[in-house]
């Protein structure tokens, strides 16, 4: 396999490894939505490492990161400057949805911590809140806190952020922010986020998320009354 053009670089997570797949020039490859292998053609090289290990984890992530897609580069490069010690990770099939990353990752859906964009009426700010992925966010809860809001559309977002909806990363945007996180989100030890591309995620705790975006937490989770 000496001198053989690389042409894709996938990392998936698999049991909670890291696993690297390296698909030689010539050669296809795929993944069933059990995340095993379809093996084509027996030629790739798998590494795999817990991505509890630091220093293997920021090392493959750093290798990788030419693979990704530009925005996710972007992303990857600003994980690095944090010292953040997790790689990013491609899902096989979207994670636009939450419950499509969830599927994809194997968590909970309420793991899923999504970045949802709104406008500010007042002044056109983009106003990110950052929620758990089983929760409707209550647009009445964030304005009492950040003001009036407006819809978002997708230009308003990308411009505004840098990314494409279903890939917004909670760091990195074109424009910062106001920001909110979902106290809903501290019930869990692992979160996973969109790491600039609807294929891609990152993973995190409630506590580095809001290390990373300087946040305020809280209550932005639309409730059911029993009443209701």
């Amino acid at each position: 396999m000496a001198g053989t053009e690389r042409i894709k670089l996938v990392i998936l997570a698999l049991q909670g490894k890291a696993v690297l797949l390296e698909a030689l020039a010539g050669v296809s490859y795929g993944l069933r939505q059990d995340r095993s292998l379809i093996h084509s053609v027996p030629l790739y090289r798998v590494v795999c490492c817990d991505v509890s290990d630091s220093r293997e984890s920021s090392s493959m992530s750093a290798e990788s990161a030419s693979a990704l897609p530009e925005s996710a580069q972007r992303v990857a490069q600003l994980l690095q400057s944090l010292g953040h010690e997790h790689p990013i990770v491609i899902l096989p099939q979207t994670g636009r949805t939450s419950a499509e990353a969830a599927q994809g990752l194997g968590c909970h859906v309420a793991q899923i911590a999504k970045s949802i964009i709104f406008r500010r009426r007042s002044d056109d700010a983009p106003v990110l809140v950052i929620a758990s992925g089983v929760n409707r966010v209550d647009e009445t809860k964030v304005a009492a806190i950040v003001g009036e809001l407006g819809k978002a559309d997708a230009r308003f977002v990308r411009d505004m952020t840098g990314y494409a909806i279903g890939g917004v990363c909670p760091i990195g945007h074109t424009v910062k922010p106001v920001m909110l996180l979902d106290e809903d989100l501290f019930q869990y030890d692992t979160l996973w986020a969109a790491a600039g591309h609807p294929h891609a995620v990152f993973c995190l705790s409630p506590q580095q998320l809001a290390a990373m975006t300087g946040a305020p937490v809280a209550d932005v989770a639309m409730r059911v009354t029993a009443a209701e």
